[in-house]
């Protein structure tokens, strides 16, 4: 059996296709972990969606803020983007974003040694910290009231953990961490905005996984979200969105080997980046 976990397909089906069969997927047997950023931008969300639920228990996903944002179009707190359209003209709408919503912030495997999220984790965090605030987050996207979080989702404050954080700012900055961010300052303090390669960023910034004092270094981290970082490995750190949907490519890790193993494969531009700067 294999575990591979694969970067932001962001609605590339084509390209999700044309990677499991270099893998040579066996959904009998092997399974694949996605590192949010199912939907969006890309032309294919809705057949990316039906695909990965269609795995069932072979697939885990984590969401992504792409995936956060087709629950927020979805429920009306957002105007209708048209690369989400087919979805929400699709006669299994409601299937489908009722399986998204039900989806983790956070995996974590202690068999196989690796946490994945979307973007990351925030410094002052350690694995049961994190996992306590993936579940809180869980718990409203789960909840009959999960709407009224995703009106006051967007937004980039508060830019610091404290145990003490509540309601809204609370959530917000959980979902930040979890699916937005790149840099902190030193002392932990979110940089939201910069969004460029290491180097780009000015001094006072670092890579979030860069911060000194950064209570999560035990941990093997898997992330997608920052597509201009593209594949990267550090100790405990391994990067997978290599802007597929920009015309990089897909990437998988398999987990299983040792080391872990980089796969990929090249991808035609569905987006042009400078569309969205």
């Amino acid at each position: 059996m294999s575990v591979y976990a694969i970067g932001d397909v962001q609605g590339c089906y084509d390209a999700l296709r044309a990677l499991l069969d270099k893998l040579q997927f066996d959904p009998a047997k092997d399974s694949l972990w996605f590192a949010g950023d199912l939907v969006n931008r890309g032309p294919q969300s809705l057949d990316v969606l039906r695909f990965v639920k269609s795995l069932g228990e072979r697939a885990i996903t984590v969401l992504g803020n792409h995936d956060l944002h087709l629950l927020a179009v979805d429920a009306g707190v957002k105007k209708k983007d048209t690369d989400l359209k087919e979805i929400l003209a699709a006669p299994d709408r409601h299937e489908l974003i009722e399986w998204l919503r039900q989806q983790p912030m956070l995996h974590h495997d202690p068999a196989l040694g690796y946490t994945m999220v979307h973007a990351g984790i925030s410094p002052q965090w350690d694995l049961d910290t994190a996992q306590a605030c993936a579940r809180e987050l869980e718990q409203v996207l789960r909840s009959d009231d999960y709407r009224e979080f995703l009106k006051v989702m967007y937004g980039d404050r508060p830019r610091k953990w404290r145990w003490w954080l509540f309601g809204d700012r609370r959530l917000r900055y959980i979902c930040n961490c979890f699916t937005r961010i790149r840099y902190c300052t030193r002392d932990g303090k979110l940089a939201l905005s910069e969004k460029g390669a290491p180097g780009t960023q000015p001094e006072r910034y670092l890579p979030w996984f860069d911060v000194p004092a950064r209570a999560s270094k035990d941990l093997r981290l898997v992330f997608g979200h920052w597509s201009t970082l593209g594949a990267f490995h550090a100790p405990g750190i391994y990067a997978l969105d290599t802007g597929c949907v920009w015309g990089g490519s897909l990437t998988a890790l398999e987990l299983t080997a040792d080391p872990p193993i980089f796969w990929s494969v090249d991808c035609a531009a569905a987006k042009n980046p400078y569309d969205f700067i």
